[in-house]
């Protein structure tokens, strides 16, 4: 069953405490989001708590993918660019699918809906997001439309010893 996305949901007790479950199950599970596993609520929750910041002063936009249940099941944070030679695009963040739903193509149809959603807002052209080396995130977003378009070689220092390229990643919408 697929899942259900919406742009702008309430932000809910529950939705609030759904992002809050994603993200610790996502980064538990070495998904490459902020975080190095183990960690609990309490070590994401100050993040979480900045996101909803963003989102209350109309900086950020949430898309929020709900499965069949009503659970939150994934995310994408649509962040505007305050820079005005940069107001043409915007950034996509904590790109998420919780693991009991990755491998059923999910997560294409959260960046299709992202990119869906960056259409219908005034002058936005294109999409960047990051991702961490080392994972092969790169080839996913890059089967989904995605282009390299830069690498910053050890700015992502996992563990010590462990440091990784940040990748930057655009796509076009026109």
């Amino acid at each position: 069953m697929p899942l259900t996305f919406a742009l702008d949901p309430a932000i809910t007790p529950d939705l609030r405490d759904g992002f809050l479950e994603l993200w610790t199950d996502v980064s538990n599970a070495g998904g490459a989001v902020g975080f190095v596993p183990p960690v609990t609520a309490q070590d994401i929750r100050p993040e979480v708590v900045r996101y909803l910041t963003q989102l209350a002063e109309g900086r950020t936009r949430l898309l929020a993918g709900h499965d069949e249940e009503g659970h939150l099941a994934a995310t994408a944070f649509i962040t505007f660019n305050t820079h005005p030679l940069m107001s043409h695009w915007v950034w996509l963040y904590t790109v998420m699918v919780h693991p009991r739903y990755q491998g059923r193509g999910y997560g294409r149809d959260l960046l299709a809906a992202a990119a869906d959603a960056a259409r219908t807002l005034d002058g936005i052209e294109a999409i960047r997001l990051t991702c961490r080396g080392g994972t092969g995130l790169e080839r996913f977003y890059g089967s989904c439309g995605y282009k390299e378009v830069g690498r910053v070689p050890d700015a992502i220092r996992v563990a010590p010893g462990d440091d990784r390229e940040d990748i930057t990643m655009l796509l076009p919408l026109m």
